[in-house]
């Protein structure tokens, strides 16, 4: 770490737990966010300024004037553009010292695969229930980590999966495939600061998993109702009859 790192990110250095050892280990990583609206906005800023080494970047939209209420990662000029576009050009004014790997188009199939392959840590910020499930079986498959958050109207939620342990559930434990899609708040609304308070947790957990920091939220539910400022924790265990489980314990 040279001098301008050293003050980059001091303030990382100086904390009980994190120091330097695990600054390092935030350099060296490599972390997808899947999805650079609402969540993806400050997840992506804030691992970014926190010196996450390399970040994977995917979306497949552009910058709408209708996002601009809550995505803090674009601006007014950046409309119609790719969001993966501009959240590489915010992102280099914010860390110059980190890689930037764009991944425009949607993640399905080989794709998506591939891409969780190529990293240490996936962060779903996606609004798409079938893609959620994608992601958890494609991080399940190459046991990689995974952070998930949703956030509608007035409540937000994240967890944490990680299939490195053959105990630990997943979001199929969580969640049944069967049923509509998840509401999304093109449909029903949400107000712009709770998309960054579960972004930053979410951000915050990321970063505890690459440092080795604390009690990561593994098999625990963090549930947020912003209209009564009110935090509870559910427990959740594995499912004995999930398939994804069932598969990876097998491998």
């Amino acid at each position: 770490m040279n001098d301008e790192e050293l003050l980059r990110y001091g303030r990382h250095i100086m904390l009980d737990g994190l120091d330097y050892a695990g600054q390092e280990r935030l350099m060296q990583a490599r972390v997808l966010v899947v999805g650079l609206g609402g969540l993806g906005s400050p997840v992506a800023m804030y691992l970014a300024a926190s010196g996450v080494g390399e970040l994977h970047l995917a979306d497949f939209d552009s910058v709408d004037l209708s996002n601009l209420q809550r995505q803090v990662l674009h601006d007014t000029d950046r409309i119609g553009e790719p969001k993966t576009q501009s959240a590489v050009e915010r992102l280099g004014r914010i860390n110059p010292g980190i890689r930037l790997v764009p991944l425009e188009g949607k993640l399905e199939g080989e794709r998506l695969g591939t891409a969780v392959a190529a990293v240490d840590l996936v962060l779903d910020c996606s609004d798409n229930f079938a893609l959620r499930f994608a992601l958890n079986a494609a991080c399940c498959r190459h046991r990689v980590p995974l952070v998930s958050g949703a956030a509608i109207q007035w409540a937000g939620q994240v967890t944490v999966f990680d299939p490195r342990d053959p105990d630990a559930p997943c979001y199929r434990c969580l969640y049944r495939e069967e049923g509509e899609d998840a509401l999304r708040c093109a449909e029903t609304g949400v107000l712009s600061p709770l998309v960054g308070m579960i972004g930053s947790l979410q951000a915050a957990e990321a970063i505890k998993m690459i440092a080795g920091v604390g009690r990561p939220l593994v098999g625990r539910l963090a549930l947020f109702d912003l209209k009564d400022a009110e935090w509870r924790t559910v427990r959740y265990r594995q499912d004995p009859d999930c398939p994804i489980c069932a598969d990876r314990k097998s491998a």
